[in-house]
């Protein structure tokens, strides 16, 4: 990572922190428990060998029932030009006998000057735009964080953010530079953000690319980095009473060392009608490419089918549990075969707030793949999620949801859903956020 260390060196050398008089510094210390239990009713039975961190229920047996835990420390300080944060976590679930060890979930520094420009170094949730594409996952237990710089400026309405990171997985002497298995999916990311919102109009637009390098070929032999790109950008308008969101991304580049080309595209549109301050409503519609074949073809078929070009797009490290049904059957869980054969998600929904504490909110999703595959319907089923969350203090908030998809013969084909027309789940969620100290010199 020299060649970025130098770039933020350049890059802190032009700022001038000239001005800067009253040197006021604050350190806060918060601290985050969060309990959450959940109970599962007919799920994904996974076939053994796919990857997924489960187990195949027993026979007349497809319910599931656990707590999950996630406590989090963090301190944060700051003054004029100079801002640190640590934030440490454990996260798992009760009971287990696997690795919960204590981790940083953040640990970074951010240098700042008073024209806007900015250099933050370390590891960072990040977060963008409606998070579609990079996001935290907060609803995960360990959330999702990079080991990045960061930098850019902000200010008169713009945002311009340049992300570089490069991982390994130790300091090595010698062997090369190989990268597997280590804390992130990726090698290298060079990511550009841009964000302008209009002055005196409620509307805001973003342009984003990322250039994604991923290990390729085996250790000590034929490695090497293959590279995929992603491009779009996201538009949001946003008057009194109502929204409006809109948002394509492409992605391209190569796969399996430059002989399968990636050629995939998402589409998302978002309609929020506020008419009230206690209540709301919405309506979307996402659509995501899909392949045109599976890897491996279906049963009473032998052989694995090389595909040409991938056009199963790939949301990359969004926030996936908000879009796509809470159930996360879709982009945070794979699909039997290998590769994607995409998905059309239509929406409507409303939320009311009979209590400024209490909020109540209701969503149905009609979900479909969008692929033409052989022998197989799109429609996957229908989704319908239910939640209550209730403010017991400034700190303290309980929430509570219940989901039911009744799926389609393709959704069991392609999903292993253990019983097609009995998915549900039910969750019951505590999240205490005191802060414990907080001072100012």
């Amino acid at each position: 990572m020299t060649g970025e260390l130098r770039l933020c060196a350049a890059v802190l050398a032009l700022m001038t922190f000239g001005g800067l008089t009253a040197q006021e510094n604050s350190l806060d210390v918060g601290l985050q428990i969060l309990g959450h239990g959940e109970v599962r009713d007919g799920g994904l039975i996974e076939p053994k060998g796919s990857g997924f961190m489960g187990t195949e229920p027993e026979e007349g047996v497809d319910h599931a029932a656990f707590v999950m835990g996630r406590t989090r420390l963090t301190i944060n300080y700051k003054r004029p030009g100079l801002e640190a944060k640590v934030a440490g976590q454990n996260s798992g679930v009760w009971g287990s006998a696997g690795n919960q060890a204590f981790n940083l979930y953040e640990t970074w520094v951010r240098l700042s000057a008073p024209q806007g420009w900015f250099a933050q170094i370390g590891r960072q949730a990040l977060s963008y735009d409606d998070e579609r594409i990079i996001g935290p996952n907060d609803w995960a237990m360990a959330s999702r964080s990079h080991d990045v710089l960061r930098m850019g400026y902000e200010g008169h309405g713009h945002k311009a953010h340049v992300i570089l990171a490069y991982n390994q997985n130790a300091v090595n002497v010698a062997g090369g530079s190989y990268y597997e298995g280590g804390s992130q999916p990726y090698k290298t990311m060079h990511t550009v953000w841009y964000h302008y919102d209009v002055p005196r109009v409620p509307l805001g637009a973003s342009l984003l690319f990322m250039n994604i390098g991923m290990q390729a070929g085996e250790k000590g032999e034929d490695e090497s980095t293959e590279y995929q790109q992603l491009l779009g950008g996201f538009v949001k308008y946003a008057p009194e009473h109502w929204s409006a969101e809109l948002s394509y991304y492409r992605q391209m580049g190569k796969y399996e060392k430059g002989k399968i080309d990636i050629d995939a595209w998402m589409m998302a549109a978002k309609l929020q009608f506020i008419p009230a301050a206690n209540y709301s409503f919405v309506a979307g519609y996402d659509y995501m490419s899909g392949d045109d074949q599976f890897a491996v073809p279906g049963e009473g078929q032998i052989g694995i089918i090389q595909h040409k070009t991938i056009k199963g797009f790939n949301p990359v490290y969004g926030s996936h549990h908000q879009f796509y049904g809470a159930m996360d059957f879709f982009y945070v869980s794979t699909y039997v075969n290998g590769f994607t054969p995409g998905l059309q998600n239509i929406y409507v929904g409303g939320t009311y707030k009979p209590h400024k504490n209490v909020e109540l909110s209701a969503k149905y999703h009609y979900l479909t793949i969008t692929s033409d595959l052989k022998d197989i319907d799109k429609p996957l089923g229908h989704e319908i999620e239910l939640e209550a969350s209730w403010k017991l203090a400034k700190d303290i908030s309980l929430s509570a949801g219940y989901s039911y998809m009744k799926g389609t013969d393709t959704m069991e084909r392609l999903k292993r859903s253990s019983e097609r027309d009995k998915l549900s789940w039910g969750w019951l969620s505590l999240n205490v956020t005191p802060r414990l100290f907080s001072t100012k010199w």
